[in-house]
């Protein structure tokens, strides 16, 4: 008993080293690039991601933010800019769809590379999903019969 104990704690703590040496690093650039204004660079060059999906250049930052760093980080600059009223519901609700199905990709893929997944397919899989499903639901869902303002009709 003791040793399969054993053997879980060490390949458990093998894990959590495996994923801290992704994690750890990807953190500190996060940091580096939020300092340097890097991301508002990056941003302009893929302004052309948010064309395709007919959104708003101001939708450019909070979507690269959460395809790299993850949907909690790219949640807060969402709300942010959500707030200073930069994106509209269709630009927030294009980058939400996007973000559910693709985010983090560069952590998340890294982490599974390191646990024995095929970093290719995975990265492939997931940007295809989210092009494909973001841009239909871009091209076909009505924006305007669907607001958070409206008050929600009772059942009677």
């Amino acid at each position: 008993m003791i040793n399969i104990l054993m053997e879980g704690l060490k390949g458990s703590f093998n894990s959590i080293y495996s994923i801290a040496k992704i994690v750890i690093p990807l953190m500190i650039l996060l940091q580096i690039a939020k300092d340097y204004k890097f991301l508002d660079k990056i941003s302009k060059a893929f302004e052309f991601l948010t064309k395709f999906f007919h959104m708003s250049k101001e939708s450019t930052l909070p979507l690269l933010v959460g395809i790299i760093f993850g949907i909690s980080y790219g949640a807060g600059v969402i709300l942010q800019a959500a707030k200073e009223g930069n994106l509209s519901k269709k630009d927030t609700f294009l980058i939400s769809t996007f973000l559910v199905i693709c985010h983090a990709i560069v952590e998340d893929t890294l982490i599974f590379v390191a646990v024995g997944a095929n970093g290719y397919l995975l990265f492939g899989i997931r940007i295809l999903a989210a092009i494909i499903i973001t841009y239909i639901l871009a091209k076909r869902f009505n924006f305007e019969e669907y607001t958070l303002d409206k008050e929600p009709t009772s059942i009677e």
